[in-house]
This record gives C-alpha cells, sequence and structure tokens, in this order.
C-alpha cells in the first residue's frame, strides 16, 4: 500500500495519501475538491546491511576494491 503525493488542480494544495486499491477516489485534503493530479516522487530506501550503495558507488564491506563487490571473500 504506497503512499503516494497529490496537487489539487483547485487550491494548489500538496498533500500525501495512502492509497488502497488500484483506481482510488482521493480527494484534496483542504478543499475537498476530486480534481487532483499524483505527482511523481523520488523513490528512496535505506539498507540496514552492507552491501554496494549505488549512490556512493563504494560497498559496505571493508575488503571491496573499486565500485564491484565481485573482489569481496
Amino acid at each position: 500500500m504506497p503512499i503516494y503525493e497529490f496537487r489539487c488542480n483547485d487550491c494548489g494544495n500538496e498533500f500525501e495519501e495512502l492509497v488502497f486499491g488500484i483506481d482510488p477516489e482521493v480527494v484534496c485534503k483542504k478543499c475537498q475538491s476530486n480534481k487532483i493530479e499524483k505527482l511523481m516522487s523520488a523513490v528512496s530506501f535505506k539498507s540496514s546491511g552492507g552491501g554496494f550503495t549505488p549512490a556512493s558507488g563504494t560497498s559496505g564491506c571493508s575488503s571491496c576494491a573499486g565500485k564491484s563487490c565481485s573482489t569481496c571473500k
């Protein structure tokens, strides 16, 4: 059940909504309009373990040489 970002076309309010189902009935939290658009959101996550992190181009283990974990033993 993803959380999406929306913008109201009537009042310009931007808000997040937890969406259930394929075609949800989402209305603006400020003016109750149903004239809204889904915004493109950046996806982000944090890994709790080690491993390759594409953002930094480095690995979580100290024995890796370079940008590939193939050298890890």
